[in-house]
């Protein structure tokens, strides 16, 4: 097939490698050329295993190219519209300004059988106004909306290898014969064994706010759960464990800690409540609300926590963050709870230096007052408490021992109860962390 995927940022930039990979021509195109020069030079703009390998690869065969230019897409028949859609400012609404912009950039190249796929998260009934768009240009054009489940860290597992397509798709001939179209690029999933769901456009669109919103809260659930372990000297991950065994809630996602973050949960469920108020059922998300201020508490919790561990105040004392990826395997900051911590206790007169394998560099752009380490054993020299914000293995897999050398205080905050409290304890170490003893 001949593919264009409108949108080179962390979604578009994987789809296109793997259409590649999996034998299409596509051509990748983007408004931002030092992007998409990156790209067709193998290099992948964010951290994302295995994406630069992919791109090196696909770029070698010819069937992958960038440009800036929107009629590069003309030869296409399946364009692929996988462009953000922030948050706006001072509004929990989507920005949906990038996806119009697309779409209508892309308007003057359709030809008639060509398949307009949307991926990008937009507000339900986004859809149905961007179809309209596109019969009104070309009547023989066709729009499906095909959601994206990607997880960071694992993106292009996840689109290599699905867990499930929907398709949201017109009931008729037309959108029957485009649907056929898009199970021809996803040929090889489908043969598989990947099941597709083919539903209406409306339900579509809700699939992927659906979901992370009940991420959103089942993480949140746990962290509620935190705060009265806190108050009653109960253990959240032992809580966690125990009703984690019944196959109707399950262990994954109940992690207490910091909470969510990155560039997804945290707008998409307020963007849902944004909807929802518009359609003038906003009651029935009232417990978003709930949910995403659990997840802010969190944080505000890991700053008193430090406190505590520091005899009251914070001011002028040391403190070691290690972690400012809102997620291990991935360099994404935006709305990380671990560069927001740190962040906060700066603020508060603490002296904090932040470490992080991949993520040094976006954070500082973001937080450029905060001091960065390029090395654990930098970032905690003469540490009075350490930070452990972010999951990523070598944190995990810390000796203790060796450790203890280095700082000032042994005290260490598990903001993602990830550690061996028995380990750092014998270590020396004072441990503390959200929701345990």
């Amino acid at each position: 097939m001949q593919i264009s995927v409108f949108g080179c940022g962390y979604l578009g930039a994987v789809h296109a490698a793997c259409m590649a990979h999996l034998g299409h021509e596509v051509v990748g195109i983007d408004v931002l050329p030092e992007q998409v020069a990156l790209l067709g030079q193998g290099r992948a703009p964010f951290h994302e295993p295995g994406l630069p390998e992919l791109l090196e690869s696909s770029l070698a065969t010819g069937r992958l190219s960038f440009s800036i230019d929107a009629a590069s897409a003309a030869s296409a028949t399946v364009h692929f519209i996988c462009v953000g859609t922030p948050q706006k400012k001072n509004e929990y609404a989507a920005d949906l300004r990038y996806v119009r912009a697309a779409v209508t950039g892309l308007l003057p190249f359709l030809k008639p059988g060509d398949v307009v796929v949307g991926k990008s998260t937009v507000p339900v009934g986004t859809a149905e106004e961007l179809a309209e768009l596109v019969h009104e240009a070309q009547p023989e054009a066709e729009l499906i909306w095909n959601p994206e489940f990607l997880r960071e860290g694992f993106a292009v597992e996840d689109t290599l290898r699905p867990d499930r397509f929907v398709y949201g798709v017109a009931d008729t001939d037309q959108g029957r014969a485009a649907a056929a179209v898009l199970d021809e690029v996803y040929a090889r999933a489908l043969g598989d064994g990947t099941p597709k769901i083919e539903t209406d456009l409306a339900t579509a669109q809700l699939v992927k706010v659906a979901a992370n919103s009940f991420l959103a809260t089942k993480i949140s659930f746990i962290n509620a759960m935190a705060e009265l372990c806190e108050a009653t000297g109960a253990d959240v991950t032992q809580l966690a464990d125990a009703i984690g065994h019944d196959a109707r809630i399950g262990r994954r996602f109940l992690n207490a800690g910091l909470g969510f973050g990155g560039g997804c949960l945290p707008k998409d469920i307020r963007a849902f409540m944004a909807r929802a108020g518009e359609l003038g059922v906003d009651q029935a998300l009232s417990f978003l609300r709930e949910v995403d201020s659990i997840n802010m508490r969190r944080r505000v919790r890991m700053v008193d926590l430090a406190r505590e561990v520091c005899g009251g105040s914070i001011v002028g004392r040391k403190i070691a963050v290690l972690g400012a990826a809102f997620k291990p395997d991935s360099d994404d900051v935006r709305d990380s709870p671990a560069l927001s911590v740190a962040a906060q206790m700066q603020l508060q007169g603490a002296y904090v230096t932040v470490s992080d394998p991949q993520a040094i560099d976006n954070a500082a752009k973001k937080w450029p007052d905060l001091v960065f380490a390029a090395s654990v054993e930098d970032a905690v020299a003469d540490a009075e408490v350490v930070l452990v914000a972010t999951e990523w293995p070598e944190y995990v897999g810390l000796d203790p021992t060796a450790l203890r050398s280095k700082v000032r205080e042994p005290n260490v905050l598990d903001g993602r109860n990830c550690l061996d409290p028995v380990a750092w304890r014998a270590a020396g170490w004072t441990y503390r962390a959200l929701g345990r003893r």
